[in-house]
């Protein structure tokens, strides 16, 4: 004689929405305890953003400082966060063996990377509040359409993020947090972020116009300064930057 019981809880994987919404939660308290991280997604942008506006180091032409800076450090925090803080991070995981661990538990691959990409949107939301109020209190005056601003954040992200999974997916750790802090510099002076474009040449104009950074702080200057409609310009490159780096991460990132 058998007896059919009921057993609280029951055993095996809980729905994928919650596997999702559990990593992704783990991955921004992860972000937001790294103190490295955290200086370089959120206290360099806004320490940039007040140095910058308040004192008189760098030509940004009419206008309040304030103004030109603004869409250009929110640039700089969305690649802070989707393409160095993910690259290194990212990097050091997959060294430690933590992503090969949890590629084999229920969450699937894709749910990881839908994890990562989550807990990097939650990041920038926590971003862009604070630099949105740390501009107003330096008299920041925004115009233009915030569909376009956002539809320009999420194109951003997207690119950032692609390039910042196949950096770490391909290169060793050490080599990824080399790379992904001299690139950070390097866009961060040649990038438009601080330093308009019109000052380089020419010729170094037209091929660092074609940059992520360049088409994502251009675009949000050309919106949130000059109160322009959708620079569908710099949203194309951003669209191919980001099918391009999505799709070679997919096609090249190790998991070991």
């Amino acid at each position: 004689m058998t007896a059919t019981g009921t057993y609280t809880p029951r055993p095996g994987a809980a729905p994928l929405p919650r596997m999702i919404a559990a990593q992704a939660a783990l991955e921004t308290r992860m972000l937001l305890r790294n103190g490295e991280q955290l200086l370089l997604t959120v206290v360099i942008p806004t320490l940039l953003l007040v140095l910058f506006s308040t004192v008189d180091v760098v030509d940004t032409g009419a206008g309040e400082a304030v103004d030109f800076l603004t869409p250009g450090i929110l640039a700089l925090a969305v690649m802070s966060t989707a393409f160095t803080g993910q690259a290194i991070a990212t990097g050091f995981e997959r060294r430690y063996g933590v992503l090969k661990r949890l590629a084999t538990s229920p969450l699937p691959r894709w749910g990881l990377m839908t994890a990562k990409t989550a807990s990097v949107l939650v990041t920038e939301a926590l971003q862009v509040v604070l630099l949105t109020a740390v501009a107003f209190a330096l008299g920041w005056s925004p115009h233009g359409n915030p569909l376009a601003v956002l539809l320009l954040l999420v194109l951003g992200t997207a690119a950032f993020s692609g390039l910042g999974l196949l950096m770490a997916g391909t290169l060793k750790a050490e080599a990824t947090l080399a790379a992904a802090n001299l690139v950070f510099l390097l866009l961060l002076v040649g990038g438009g972020v601080i330093v308009p474009l019109e000052k380089f040449p020419q010729g170094a104009q037209d091929v660092l116009g074609l940059l992520p950074i360049s088409a994502l702080s251009d675009g949000l200057r050309d919106v949130l300064q000059h109160g322009a409609g959708t620079p569908w310009g710099d949203l194309g490159i951003l669209a191919v930057w980001a099918v391009a780096g999505l799709a070679a991460a997919g096609a090249f990132f190790r998991w070991e």
